[in-house]
Parts: structure tokens; sequence; C-alpha cells
């Protein structure tokens, strides 16, 4: 059984930082490419940020330069470190892993973590 689970998410002011951590399990985590994706209401799910097996990149537009996603295999777990945060950054943000290039959007998911950016 795939389970993938977020922590890290909360209130933070506009220009704080937070640290999500997404734990994997039931998967040969070594192999997956790993992404983050956040849905705000209204709002399709966009992509974040991702990274393949071999540590290769990708983020959104929007978070360049903001937000930087790292994986460790040793621990079976990818983290998104979010940094100068913005009120559009609210969202709530999940986990992705799958077997698929970068930006598409397929495999496991997890339950999501809320981030909410506001003074």
């Amino acid at each position: 059984q795939v389970q993938l689970v977020e922590s890290g998410g909360g209130l933070v002011q506009p220009g704080g930082s937070l640290r999500l951590s997404c734990a994997a399990s039931g998967i040969t985590f070594s192999i997956y490419t790993m992404g983050w994706y956040r849905q705000a209401p209204g709002l399709q799910r966009e992509l974040v940020a991702g990274i393949t097996s071999g540590g290769s990149t990708d983020y959104g537009d929007s978070v360049k330069g903001r937000f930087t996603i790292s994986r460790d295999n040793a621990k079976n777990t990818v983290y998104l470190q979010m940094n100068s945060l913005k009120p559009e950054d609210t969202a709530v943000y999940y986990c992705n892993a799958k077997l698929a290039g970068l930006r598409i959007i397929t495999g496991y998911w997890g339950q999501g973590t809320q981030v909410t950016v506001s003074s």
C-alpha cells in the first residue's frame, strides 16, 4: 500500500519561510519522480516543483528562485523549502510520486497540507 504523508504546513506571515516534508512508503522511492503540487480554492492543481530520480528539478514559474525541492533517498522523503512566501502561495500542497516525466500529472498523491500566508 502506497502512502505519502505530508507535514510542515501552517500559517506564516508574508516574507516568511516554511519547510514541507513528504514521507513515502510502499514504493521504491529512489526510482520515482517526486513532486509538489498545490491547489487554491477555485483554481486548478498546479505544479510547484518536481525532482527526478537522478536529481533533475523543475519549478513552476511563480516559485522559481524562492522554493527549493530536495530528496533524501535514505529516508524516503522529499522536501520543499519555501522562502519569501507571498499571500498568493496560500493553497493546499500535495505530494506526488510517479514513474513519469516531471510535468505529467499522474501517480500517487498525499492527503495534502494547508499553507496559509497571511499577516
